[in-house]
Parts: structure tokens; C-alpha cells; sequence
């Protein structure tokens, strides 16, 4: 029987709950040895009597061992000690009791939670065949079965028991990276879907208001801002198809000039200077968000009268400012400003937001990531 539950579960009885429905047929292959039972009074010619009392306790036996691969966690240990009771209750009668012993000591070490919680296990469960024997001053070959025998699967089962813990805690840990990368990918797509969809539909909600003020006083010019909606509306739809795909088409470049005519729409004084900095596509998608992100809160909350960006590069890095003569004072963080500040320490840098007189944002990262140093320092 030695590794004989190679694919029980750590820190799980040896039974085949329903996380193991396709390998239910597992107890058949090890329920032969039960035959030993059977074997002492078919070779002895047993009374009528003691076949009733053997089949009795064999029916209780297939009962506990059924139960142990299919029956209740939380039961177990109980259908466990029943087999070993069984052993210690049929031992005077029938030598074939022994395989009673060596089925718990071969459960034990899949049964403990630790290592030593099985060794200790199986020195019960010998040390009780040992005082039986030693009692009732059994067969020296009963002793041989349910103390040597038994030990010796026992010890082998160990090793085994301990593999498949090891096994569960590699299983759990690659479960808990799938999650954790799920929800980093999940709360990714929603910070780019916010970034992407909150500015647009800002922008479109500005150009309704205003053709809605200028249809009658200036229908050329309502006419205009309509198209602009039109044209706003087809471009984010396709900023939500290229975000959804993990890449931006719009340059950092477009961005800027977006930014710029969103702000004037609004009637706010853009100053806008963007020098050439050497970004990465990664590090100019990043920047590009940011940028659409800090417009849409000027143009939504900072009720501001002028605006002004500039990105320009600094001690071998990049450095972005986006300041407003608004309103400020709000030291709430929301999801645009933390996804923001997220963006940015994911590419090594930081974010520092003043708004003490308006709001200033100042964002500075390196151009390039620094090397990871491994476990020798270098």
C-alpha cells in the first residue's frame, strides 16, 4: 500500500471528495488486502458463528474505508480510528485483523497535517498491535503483520504524504498568482476604460451644452460642434477597441493637441509645451493617459480661466506639469487621480499634487527602469 494515496490532497483525509469525482475508482485498487481478512477463517474452517462475526465486522470495515475516500472531511479521523478499533477488536479471533493495522498505518501519514503528526500516528497504531499481541499473547506472525508490516508502509506512505503537501502549497500559490494577475488585469482595463471614456464623455457633454446654447444665435456654428461630437464619438469608439487590446494608437503628440482643443472648447487658456523627450511607447501611453485624465478634472471641477502643460526632460528623466489657476483645495483622491499615481509608480516614479492656490500636478519618472540586483548584490 505504500503510496497508495499519492493523490490525496494536502491536509485532506485520503478520500476522494468532490474535487476528485474522476478518480472515485482509486479505493477499488487497494481494497484486495481486505481479503486477508477473510482468508483465517476460510483456512480454518470457521464456525457459522465466527463467519457472522467476521462478516459483521467486515461490512463495518468496507463502510469506514468507502467513507474515508468518499465521506466528509471533517470525519475522517473518526472513520480512521474505526478501522484501527476493528483491528484491536477482531485481533483474538481472526489473525487476518492485521490488515486492519497496516490500512491505519498506511492512512496515518495522509491523515496528519505534519510530517511528525504522522510519524507519531503510526507508532500508535503500532505500539497498540504491540500491547495486543504482548496481551493476549497472540501469534508472533500477527505481530510481524500489524506491527512490521504496517510500520514499514507506514514509513513509506510518509514520504508520499509529504510530496502531495508540498504539491498543495505549489497548487495554492499558482491559484493565487492566476487571481492576483486577474485583478491587476481587471483593475488595469478599468483604469483604462475611466481614463478613456470619462474624458470623451466629458468632451461630448461640453460640445452638446454648447450647440444647445448656440442653435439658435448661431446655427453654423451649433452645426460644427454637432460634427465634433460625431467625430468624438467615433474616436472613442475606437480608443475603447485599442485600449481593450492593451495598446493605444494615438500618439503623445495627438494628446497634446486633444487636450488643447478640449480646454478651449471649455473657454480655458491653454499653454501647452512639450519638448522631445525619448519615450518609450509604454512610458508615452502612460503620460498620454495622465494628460486625459488631468484635462477632464480642469474642465469638469477646476472651473478654471487658464491651463497650461508642460513636459519637458530633467536630470535624465521626464518630468510633466499640468497646473490650473482653478478653484483647488479638494485633498480627495478618486479613482482618476489614484489610477494615475498608480500608472506613474509603475513606471518608477512620482506624483505630487499642490492645490493650495488651483491645482499643480508634478509627475517625474526615469527614462529608463533601474536593474533588479540579484541575491549577490550585483
Amino acid at each position: 500500500m505504500t503510496a497508495m494515496y499519492e493523490h490525496a490532497q494536502v491536509g485532506r483525509p485520503p478520500c476522494l471528495g468532490s474535487a476528485n469525482r474522476e478518480k472515485r475508482w482509486i479505493p477499488l485498487i487497494w481494497l484486495p488486502y481486505f481479503a486477508f481478512f477473510l482468508l483465517q477463517p476460510a483456512v480454518d474452517h470457521a464456525s457459522a458463528r465466527l463467519w457472522a462475526l467476521d462478516g459483521l465486522g467486515g461490512a463495518v470495515f468496507l463502510v469506514l474505508f468507502f467513507a474515508m475516500f468518499w465521506g466528509k472531511q471533517r470525519w475522517a479521523r473518526y472513520y480512521w480510528a474505526g478501522i484501527v478499533l476493528l483491528g484491536v477488536l477482531f485481533a483474538p479471533i481472526n489473525g487476518g485483523a492485521a490488515t486492519f493495522f497496516i490500512y491505519g498505518a498506511a492512512f496515518a501519514p495522509f491523515l496528519a497535517q505534519t510530517e511528525m503528526g504522522g510519524v507519531w500516528a503510526i507508532l500508535g497504531v503500532v505500539a497498540t498491535a504491540s500491547l495486543e499481541t504482548w496481551l493476549l499473547h497472540l501469534n508472533l506472525w500477527f505481530l510481524v503483520y500489524s506491527g512490521g508490516l504496517a510500520a514499514f508502509i507506514g514509513a513509506g506512505n510518509i514520504f508520499f504524504a509529504q510530496r502531495n503537501r508540498q504539491n498543495q502549497k505549489l497548487r495554492m500559490a499558482k491559484e493565487e498568482i492566476e487571481h492576483l494577475a486577474k485583478v491587476a488585469e481587471r483593475e488595469r482595463i478599468a483604469r483604462d476604460l475611466h481614463d478613456v471614456l470619462g474624458h470623451t464623455l466629458s468632451v461630448v457633454i461640453l460640445k452638446s451644452e454648447l450647440a444647445g446654447k448656440l442653435v439658435a444665435r448661431d446655427p453654423e456654428r451649433a452645426q460644427a460642434e454637432i460634427a465634433d461630437v460625431e467625430r468624438i464619438s467615433r474616436e472613442a469608439l475606437a480608443d475603447v477597441r485599442n485600449t481593450i487590446r492593451g495598446y493605444r494608437a494615438q500618439s503623445l503628440e495627438a494628446e497634446f493637441s486633444n487636450a488643447k482643443a478640449t480646454l478651449e472648447t471649455a473657454g480655458v487658456r491653454v499653454n501647452a509645451e512639450a519638448a522631445n523627450v525619448g519615450l518609450s511607447p509604454a512610458q508615452e501611453s502612460v503620460v498620454a493617459l495622465v494628460v486625459r485624465e488631468a484635462v477632464t478634472n480642469v474642465v469638469r471641477h477646476a472651473q478654471a480661466r487658464s491651463c497650461s502643460l508642460r513636459l519637458a526632460p530633467l536630470n535624465g528623466g521626464c518630468r510633466l506639469e499640468i497646473e490650473d489657476d482653478g478653484r483647488g483645495g479638494s485633498q480627495d483622491e478618486g479613482n482618476g487621480l489614484r489610477g494615475m499615481r498608480e500608472r506613474i509608480e509603475a513606471l518608477g516614479g512620482t506624483l505630487e499634487r499642490d492645490t493650495s492656490t488651483g491645482t499643480k500636478l508634478t509627475i517625474q519618472f526615469p527614462l529608463t527602469l533601474p536593474k533588479p540586483v540579484d541575491a549577490r548584490g550585483r
